[in-house]
């Protein structure tokens, strides 16, 4: 696969959003003003979705976005925008999450996670690193149609959307290695209460990429909180790190409390992998979820390499396991393929299949 030309965006229009910015807020978001002006695009689709970058300077309180209680969506948007544009008329709709991921290790031990965003609608995609003080650095990719901006830079309200791209983001990994991905399932909704504090999907993505320096600390943190899933759909995280330990954390869709569990995987896609056992593939299997026969493609792959996982097979198992548009299937349509380096923290992306098209970047 050849490396894509860059296409930088306009120098007129990133002085625009900080000038509409600076107008709008004096120097009370000048770390916003900076980061909305490193907004840039980097590919120049027909289409018009296209994949944009963009590099955090601001600061932000987690604990203070928890304590605020998340309970519902709007009130996890209010307490975003609280501490990243308070008093901006920025809107943003929860994230929607779809997908297929694994790990593969190389014969140097190298490992890497491999990962497709599916989803029915065509977005553009926000590449977001993230250098948050006192936490780990991290990069990883947000769907602009969740910040309802296809082509931000086009607005100031569009570049003051991307600000948000931390809280929206779908993957990533950090400077320690960790990685994470969420996928979504066909279950009622997890909305725990169990009396302790209460997290979303967008925030465990947000507190596993700055605060876990392995996978076990990742299942250690999220499993001290009530999860409540977010735009009406339900969703397990399949999570790795530098050492190939590579786990899926879901919610038990058959206990009433909805127990957390942390399942050893390789692969897995749109199905419970703690019930990956009672799973067919090629059907619907009702809270217990689908997308095996994807699972199934990725470990075929990977079989046919066990021990000589390199990026080259990892790209292979991607293609296996994605998907052409269906306007009937939420989980169809790959919107973007990543792979995640864990061993040496970055990412390759490339757009909707365009198999030939992969953009490289270092955290």
């Amino acid at each position: 696969m050849k490396p894509r030309s860059i296409v930088t965006a306009a120098v007129c229009g990133i002085a625009g959003a900080a000038v509409g910015l600076a107008a709008a807020a004096g120097t009370v978001y000048r770390k916003q003003i900076k980061s909305a002006a490193s907004l840039r695009r980097l590919t120049d689709y027909a289409d018009g979705y296209d994949l944009y970058a963009i590099d955090i300077a601001y600061d932000y309180d987690l604990d203070r976005i928890i304590a605020a209680g998340v309970r519902d969506d709007q009130a996890y948007i209010d307490a975003v925008m609280a501490q990243v544009l308070p008093g901006m008329p920025v809107h943003v709709q929860a994230p929607q999450f779809a997908c297929s991921a694994f790990v593969a290790v190389d014969a140097e031990g190298r490992v890497r996670t491999g990962r497709n965003y599916d989803f029915k609608d065509d977005t553009s995609a926000l590449l977001v690193r993230n250098h948050p003080r006192g936490s780990y650095a991290s990069i990883g990719f947000a769907a602009l149609n969740n910040l309802g901006d296809n082509t931000p830079l086009d607005s100031v309200a569009g570049r003051a959307a991307a600000l948000m791209g931390p809280f929206a983001q779908l993957d990533g990994v950090n400077e320690c290695g960790v990685s994470i991905a969420v996928l979504t399932l066909d279950s009622k909704p997890c909305d725990q209460d169990t009396q302790r504090p209460v997290i979303n999907t967008s925030l465990a993505i947000r507190l596993v990429l700055d605060r876990a320096a392995t996978t076990q600390e990742a299942v250690d943190l999220l499993s001290a909180y009530d999860m409540h899933a977010m735009a009406g759909r339900d969703y397990h995280f399949f999570i790795n790190d530098a050492a190939g330990d590579a786990r899926v954390v879901e919610w038990d869709p058959r206990d009433p409390d909805r127990a957390f569990k942390a399942t050893p995987v390789r692969q897995v896609t749109n199905f419970y992998a703690c019930y990956g056992d009672e799973v067919l593939p090629n059907q619907k299997n009702g809270e217990l979820g689908h997308g095996k026969e994807r699972a199934v493609a990725i470990a075929n792959v990977l079989d046919a390499h066990v021990g000589a996982q390199n990026e080259a097979v990892a790209w292979k198992a991607l293609r296996a396991a994605a998907q052409e548009p269906n306007p009937e299937d939420i989980t169809s349509n790959t919107q973007w393929s990543v792979v995640f380096d864990n061993t040496e923290p970055a990412a390759a992306i490339t757009l909707r299949r365009h198999w030939g098209d992969v953009d490289a970047f270092a955290l």
